[in-house]
């Protein structure tokens, strides 16, 4: 494979991971990332890989690594469920996705396009799809509005500017590499430290890692271009999901239920002082909250069928998280 792939976001949880299947696949891998940005995650292969430094928000950075590549992965992505500063998570999504898309449709390339099962409709009793009707007005918080944005955005130059492009939607990924970490490995790292006192009642779709990545490169190989594949797990309740975490990581298991309307009051405060006063992210938000009161199952029916994606059971994926994070103090 004499290929050239571009890699966008390479040093994050999921763009490391695809960065090292690219090198087993014998790609010729470059990356864009930030300049004086962690690269923890490529350490270990650094010497392999062909660093270009950019920014998604200056389209005139991307010119260079996007024309030296033949197939760009667009993986980069602010995936923060709440932010101080809502424009950044705009810039970097919405913005940063349409200029990967310029460069991309002006000197005819591949483009696959990391987006996310965030941008897709909920049915209110069943798994949804690639077809669940949904709307802008659907998308709870600035990181949903923004990824369903951005989605649409390709989508646009897909149409319009006849762009080689195939969308995937990862659901909820997780597995070692999670440095910084994502939302969804926080809570991992919070069980195993005991600090997640109670549960809500809400489901969601986990994948591991590794097969996200898979995905993408099946969908390179067997995606219609124009198509869009859900590139997701199993679909577990919370508490099933914490008590696999406990029961790994051998802790006690969660036993309080809470109603989330009745944290909205705490939320509200909580977002002010940290907005205001405290430099951290929160961990109870409003639309986290709101979140909270969905089941958020999805298929990938269709990504087996059409890009033979198989994913590994969730109890193997949430085995090596809880294995990963037992270490992270020390990594």
């Amino acid at each position: 494979m004499n290929k050239k792939i571009l890699i966008t976001g390479a040093n994050g949880f999921l763009g490391s991971a695809i960065t090292r299947l690219a090198l087993k696949k014998k790609f010729k891998v470059n990356v864009l990332v930030r300049k004086n940005t962690n690269i923890k995650n490529l350490e270990k292969i650094r010497s392999k890989i062909n660093f270009f430094y950019g920014d998604l928000r200056d389209i005139s950075s991307l010119e260079k690594p996007i024309a030296n590549s033949d197939v760009i992965f667009h993986v980069a992505a602010d995936y923060r469920l709440w932010s101080r500063v809502p424009k950044e998570l705009y810039d970097s999504n919405v913005r940063g996705t349409e200029n990967i898309c310029i460069q991309t449709s002006d000197l005819n390339k591949t483009l696959i396009y990391t987006s996310s099962v965030a941008t897709l409709g909920l049915n209110k009793n069943n798994e949804s799809n690639e077809e669940t009707p949904v709307t802008f007005s659907d998308m709870i918080g600035d990181y949903k509005k923004s990824k369903y944005l951005a989605e649409k955005i390709v989508e646009k130059f897909i149409k319009k500017k006849k762009m080689k492009c195939i969308i995937v939607n990862p659901s909820t990924p997780i597995g070692p590499g999670d440095y910084k970490p994502t939302p969804t490995g926080r809570i991992i790292y919070d069980v195993l430290r005991g600090k997640m006192p109670a549960y809500v009642d809400t489901g969601l779709n986990i994948v591991h890692v590794d097969d996200v990545a898979d995905g993408h490169f099946l969908a390179l190989k067997n995606g219609k271009i124009g198509d869009k594949y859900i590139l997701g797990g199993e679909n577990l309740k919370f508490k099933d999901f914490l008590d696999y975490i406990c029961e790994y990581g051998k802790k006690s298991k969660i036993v309080t239920k809470l109603n989330p309307k009745f944290l909205i009051p705490l939320a509200h405060v909580n977002e002010v002082l940290f907005k205001y006063f405290i430099s951290k992210e929160p961990k109870l938000t409003l639309d986290g909250l709101k979140m909270s009161t969905k089941n958020m199952f999805f298929s990938s029916e269709k990504a087996k069928k059409k890009l033979q994606y198989r994913p590994r059971s969730i109890k193997s994926a949430i085995k090596d998280s809880v294995n990963w994070f037992e270490n992270f103090e020390s990594l």
